[in-house]
């Protein structure tokens, strides 16, 4: 084979692979306008800790809070929920965008705490990986950035695989630093992370309904915090 022959062949071969690479996995349909449940994904659990900071305890149990006050709250506001996890236990990646995918209508946000080793690096961040999620990950990055002292860490794209392998509008939200004392700190308090509940119901809400329709539920009390944090 000519030298020519051997590079025409190469080519053809790259040129293929790359189509490939370009196709989509799957087709996410667009449900931000029509959703009636709503899946909530309390990342980590049972054998995976996530982040374990002397700050903000466990990453697990601040996200099952988180989770679970925000399911509380979207279904007040007349919305189906859906949790991948109730209690602390092992949930594969795999099962939690599978549990998305068997709803009929739905969008999926998955509640994490984030970590690092300065200390000094705090703030919130959202992901999304499909565009028909790009505007619910800016919504609720929008509405976590006016609680008081927040950082805007900005939102981002993320091939993570809840995201990933979602057939819906699926995002993944970083609700502060374990590994900063004050966001740490606040993730072991009820009160922050009811907010914390309260904004991203309030961005889910205003995204399916218009801005200014949520009406915030009453602030569950502190004995009904399930995580095993205290103030």
């Amino acid at each position: 084979m000519s030298r020519f022959s051997r590079y025409a062949l190469l080519s053809a071969a790259c040129g293929f692979l790359a189509s490939c690479s370009s196709v989509p996995q799957a087709h996410v349909k667009d449900t931000t306008r029509t959703f009636t449940t709503v899946v909530v994904d309390a990342g980590h659990g049972g054998k995976d800790n996530g982040a374990f900071r002397q700050y903000g305890g466990a990453e697990k149990s601040a996200t099952l809070d988180v989770a679970t006050r925000l399911a509380r709250k979207l279904r007040e506001s007349q919305f189906s929920t859906v949790m991948t996890r109730s209690s602390d236990v092992f949930v594969p990646l795999d099962e939690r965008a599978a549990i998305s995918n068997r709803q009929k209508n739905a969008i999926f946000v998955s509640v994490h705490f984030n970590d690092s080793r300065r200390r000094g690096i705090h703030g919130f961040e959202t992901y999304y990986h499909s565009p028909v999620a790009r505007n619910l990950a800016y919504r609720i990055q929008q509405h976590l950035v006016t609680m008081r002292g927040a950082s805007n860490r900005g939102v981002k794209t993320a091939n993570f695989r809840v995201l990933r392998k979602a057939l819906y509008p699926a995002v993944l939200v970083e609700c502060g630093f374990l590994s900063n004392r004050s966001e740490g700190a606040g993730a072991r308090n009820a009160s922050y992370r009811d907010e914390l509940a309260d904004k991203i119901a309030e961005a889910i809400v205003d995204e399916r309904y218009g801005k200014g329709t949520y009406r915030a539920p009453q602030t569950a009390s502190d004995s009904a915090d399930s995580s095993g944090h205290t103030e």
